[in-house]
């Protein structure tokens, strides 16, 4: 049976410079070519019939009112109409270790972008996929480590549909005051790089003379983790980094985490958490990566065309 695919070129925005972006619209549409299915690159702004949907970026109810993000929105809800699918492309969680994407690895799933609400077609994960990335980023599952001296809290952006409409700052000095009440650790704050009121937020944090609290001026996660104890997050992708760099983890929204199959979700946990087996879990994380020359050839289409028509 032939599958008709459509991915949407002006679901990015139009002040775009990212060659990447359009290339895994267009390169997905030449790999469901290659195997033999009907494959559009839709350039307007209304959605047409198909099988499965192809958009790079996700809409969420907050999102602003903007032409990409209405039309990802319009795509979404004719899916659902229809009771066909959508291919969302998301963020590289190996980003950490290849900064530039250089690599163009991204995050492919159906319907949703949280485990609790996408397919990530990695229910029976090949092993290859992890061997394949882990030397092409030159990263590896390490030890799970003791020796780690503080608590690291690493920051989302302050409020926002990912941590669920929370404030960042309330949430975090309601935080701190858990982790002191666990644990006589020292604290680390790592506010998150792409939020551009980190100053302020560090300000903020700063003027509560918080004793045994500091805040981080690493540029990099690995700086960071390197003298962690455990990293403590909401949600983000900072607990698959510590994970894979065998930093004991500990995810307070479990339900929307990459990184729940192998982290605790309590604070009670603090001094002594437990050491999870990572091996299925990473290559779970391998098998929704994809890069741009296996769109292009089909080898990723010939993976999720199997989750097409559920």
């Amino acid at each position: 049976m032939t599958i008709t695919v459509a991915s949407y070129l002006k679901g990015i925005p139009e002040k775009n410079n990212n060659p990447q972006k359009p290339a895994i619209i267009t390169g997905f549409i030449e790999g469901v070519l290659r195997c033999g299915d009907d494959g559009t690159v839709v350039t307007g702004y209304e959605p047409i019939d198909s099988d499965v949907a192809v958009v790079q970026g996700y809409v969420h109810q907050d999102s602003k009112n903007t032409p990409h993000l209405m039309l990802r929105k319009r795509v979404f809800e004719q899916q659902q109409r229809n009771n066909k699918r959508s291919i969302i492309v998301d963020s590289n969680l190996f980003l950490y270790a290849d900064p530039n994407n250089s690599k163009g690895y991204l995050r492919y799933s159906y319907n949703g972008i949280f485990p609790c609400t996408g397919e990530y077609c990695n229910d029976t994960p090949d092993p290859n996929r992890w061997e394949k990335i882990s030397k092409e980023l030159g990263i590896s599952l390490k030890p799970w480590t003791n020796h780690g001296r503080y608590v690291l809290i690493c920051c989302q952006r302050n409020g926002g549909w990912s941590m669920n409409g929370q404030e960042l700052m309330p949430w975090l000095f309601k935080l701190i005051k858990k982790i002191k009440s666990r644990s006589d650790r020292p604290i680390v704050v790592r506010f998150h790089p792409g939020d551009g009121h980190s100053p302020v937020h560090a300000r903020k944090l700063a003027a509560r003379r918080m004793p045994g609290v500091t805040i981080s001026n690493a540029d990099h996660i690995q700086q960071d983790l390197k003298n962690a104890h455990v990293v403590i997050s909401y949600n983000s992708s900072p607990g698959v980094v510590a994970a894979i760099e065998g930093v004991h983890t500990i995810v307070l929204d479990p339900d929307h985490s990459q990184a729940a199959p192998v982290s605790t979700h309590h604070l009670n946990a603090i001094d002594n958490p437990p050491m999870y087996d990572r091996e299925k879990w990473i290559q779970q994380m391998a098998q929704m990566h994809w890069n741009i020359k296996e769109l292009k050839d089909g080898t990723a289409w010939k993976h999720l065309r199997k989750y097409a028509m559920k």
